[in-house]
């Protein structure tokens, strides 16, 4: 989907130097729509099927615990958590680190390589035999797979204007709703042909493979899903595209017309060295950690629910094959809201609002769910809940994460700026790792009551996010008219007088 940039008062980067008469005669024949288009097939799909297996790979663990895992490691609930909490430990050790990385070895060959070091992690993780292995192989999956995500959000920011970054940064984070659903399909598929002249037929799962060379079901989901990864890391080599300056499917006049259009509206464009002031102006400026405190607000529900919902589906009095089952409608829900709301918010060019609205459904949610005092009985109401918890945190992430891709001008600062604000995010989802304790089945009250805190703190930060960002564009407009400060040039970045934030 295309989408046309609206209101440029509010949205528009800063305005740099005019461009050459022959970068704008060379672009003069090239379709914009057309354009955006062909990098739209050529980008977006490839960087969204690798978030969408790096959250499978990280997710499948809440399957593989309904099917045997806890067990067979001889593991009790709480050193179970302790894995999980030890996969978002190595997470967010090194991801400031890994974007730094990705501006020095560039894309084609950073993203694929660090999707096939976690897709063998996975695989390796269906072999692990006791707890101690268990803990090391989530670690160093969370190591590896903590490049990724801060890396494809600054990769989109240097393909695409400011206006169109939310609506590809909201797709590629449908991805992690998906994932769960897939998660679920792949555990447990069971179809059935119509008993009308047709024999009855199954087509089992993942889940159903237990004794298959003698292995549990468990250990087949994480093999067979690290092997998927691997096969796709390889082939991401050929389908993963260098930075626009450098790739092979734009013809010459559409790489000048790329970069012409980049350079009218941000720093997507520039040959910006790598310098540490950069990084530094990235950890001073307040507003990057207030959209990393933002993230942190939601990281702690979201995953929580990722990791979790199969067996908070499992106490409400379903077996392990149908809480599969059931975790993929509520997925699939949040999938849709995710994509809606991305299109809605950039039509409008507004952020807040639909964040705090989206916390507010899943804060519903949580209150359905710790509302039903007697979850075996009711279950349908519970169920309810997890759809509103659901569809309210995917669409809320989504958005927040594509903040900073939006507002945080300067290269480096901008990749700085996506790892903090996940590092600092996902301290959340270490703590929530944490709450989730068996005994407290079924109605989970003290995971279900922290994450609704956690959500409407995430309101408030928002609310503030808000009143920050548009008394800055306030200040900035009372400077031109007044004429008190000459106009800053575009290296200055989003500290430009010119430059105007998306709030």
């Amino acid at each position: 989907m295309d989408l046309e940039k609206t209101r440029d008062d509010e949205a528009k980067a800063v305005t740099p130097p005019s461009l050459s008469s022959d970068t704008e005669a060379g672009d003069s024949a090239i379709n914009e729509r057309h354009l955006l288009r062909k990098l739209d097939l050529a980008i977006v799909p490839g960087v969204t099927l690798l978030y969408l297996l790096s959250f499978l790979d990280r997710s499948n663990v809440a399957n593989a615990k309904l099917d045997g895992l806890t067990k067979d490691l001889h593991m009790t609930g709480n050193q179970y958590l302790t894995g999980l909490t030890l996969f978002f430990v190595g997470y967010i050790s090194l991801e400031i680190a890994w974007n730094i990385v990705l501006k020095l070895v560039g894309p084609r060959l950073w993203l694929p390589t660090i999707t096939l070091i976690w897709g063998i992690i996975t695989t390796l993780q269906g072999l692990t035999q006791n707890m101690t292995g268990f803990f090391i192989v989530r670690t160093v999956l969370g190591i590896a797979e903590g490049g990724l995500f801060p890396g494809v959000v600054f990769y989109l920011s240097m393909w695409y204007k400011r206006s169109e970054r939310q609506y590809r940064v909201a797709l590629l984070f449908s991805a992690a709703s998906l994932a769960g659903a897939f998660g679920g399909i792949l555990a447990y598929v069971r179809l059935h042909s119509s008993t009308q002249g047709y024999q009855l037929t199954h087509i089992q799962g993942i889940g159903f493979m237990k004794g298959v060379a003698g292995y549990n079901g468990w250990r087949w989901i994480f093999i067979i899903e690290g092997i998927a990864t691997c096969v796709i890391a390889v082939a991401a080599y050929w389908f993963i595209h260098p930075w626009p300056a450098e790739s092979k499917f734009l013809t010459p006049a559409e790489k000048a017309h790329v970069h012409a259009r980049l350079a009218a509206d941000s720093d997507s464009s520039d040959k910006e060295p790598f310098q540490w002031s950069n990084v530094m102006a990235a950890i001073a400026d307040p507003k990057v950690w207030l959209y990393a405190l933002a993230y942190h607000t939601l990281s702690l529900p979201l995953y929580t629910l990722s990791l979790f919902l199969p067996s908070i589906i499992s106490a409400l009095g379903y077996s392990a094959a149908s809480a599969q089952l059931l975790t993929i409608p509520p997925y699939v829900f949040a999938t849709g809201l995710t994509i809606l709301y991305a299109v809605v918010s950039e039509k409008l060019t507004r952020r807040a609002v639909f964040i705090a609205g989206s916390s507010i459904f899943a804060i519903v949610g949580y209150a359905i769910l710790l509302s039903n005092h007697d979850p075996v009985k009711r279950p349908g109401v519970s169920y309810l809940g997890t759809f509103f918890a659901a569809g309210g945190i995917y669409p809320a992430v989504a958005l927040t994460l594509s903040w900073p891709a939006v507002n945080v001008s300067a290269q480096t600062k901008r990749a700085t700026a996506n790892a903090l604000q996940i590092t600092i995010g996902n301290l959340g989802a270490v703590i929530g790792t944490q709450i989730y304790r068996s005994q407290d089945t079924p109605r989970y009250v003290v995971g279900h009551s922290v994450a609704l805190a956690y959500l409407v703190a995430n309101v408030v930060v928002v609310g503030v996010l808000f009143l920050v960002l548009r008394g800055e564009n306030r200040r900035k407009e009372r400077l031109l008219a007044e004429g008190g400060q000459s106009l800053a040039e575009k290296e200055n970045g989003d500290r430009d007088v010119r430059w105007r934030f998306t709030y």
